[in-house]
């Protein structure tokens, strides 16, 4: 394989490595796009930092690569003896920057997907927890809609609350509460 050929391909792994990392971001931003009926609903989290540092990454990736391959560039043109040993030597260097380019990306990716896990978290816990809130402000809501219900029929007798059965065909036995009751129930028919 010729030094061109080499510089080729690992140039090629160094562009694959990007492209992967910036797919992995695309598809974190995607889902999060998809849950963004369930972000308008949770706390509120900064991810402007990270996605400020994430492409601040990816232009120091670029800028290396294009840097490099400039420089291979005109290495190649000069290439003479002694000069081609050099371009070896310097080619060893290519590849291991390309090694840590690759391995950067890598990383951000794996850093971009707990991100994204972190915030699928912690939507579902706020998901929970608006839930459990409309469920108690639902209980609430009926045990105060039952107590405006009671209301004309506190402070009134046995016998009044007696009559008010018969005229609407009820039973008039049992306690004051159960009179009540009987009469909040067939307010509520």
């Amino acid at each position: 394989m010729t030094s061109t050929e080499s510089f080729t391909a690992t140039a090629d792994q160094a562009r694959t490595a990007t492209e992967r990392s910036v797919e992995v971001w695309k598809r974190g931003a995607k889902t999060i796009t998809d849950q963004a009926d369930l972000v308008a609903k949770m706390p509120t989290i900064d991810l402007a930092e990270p996605v400020t540092r994430y492409f601040e990454y990816v232009q120091r990736a670029v800028d290396l690569n294009r840097d490099l391959a400039i420089k291979w560039a005109e290495l190649v043109t000069s290439v003479t003896g002694v000069v081609r040993e050099q371009v070896e030597a310097v080619s060893h260097i290519v590849e291991d920057q390309t090694e840590k380019v690759a391995d950067l990306a890598t990383k951000q990716a794996e850093m971009g997907k707990q991100t994204a896990r972190e915030l699928t978290d912690k939507t579902e816990q706020a998901e929970r927890e608006m839930a459990r809130k409309a469920r108690a402000a639902e209980r609430e809501q009926a045990r105060l809609a039952h107590q405006k219900a009671r209301e004309p029929y506190e402070g009134l007798s046995k016998a009044e609350l007696g009559d008010m059965l018969a005229e609407r065909d009820l039973p008039k036995t049992g306690t004051v509460e159960e009179l009540i009751e009987r009469l909040v129930s067939a307010d509520s028919e």
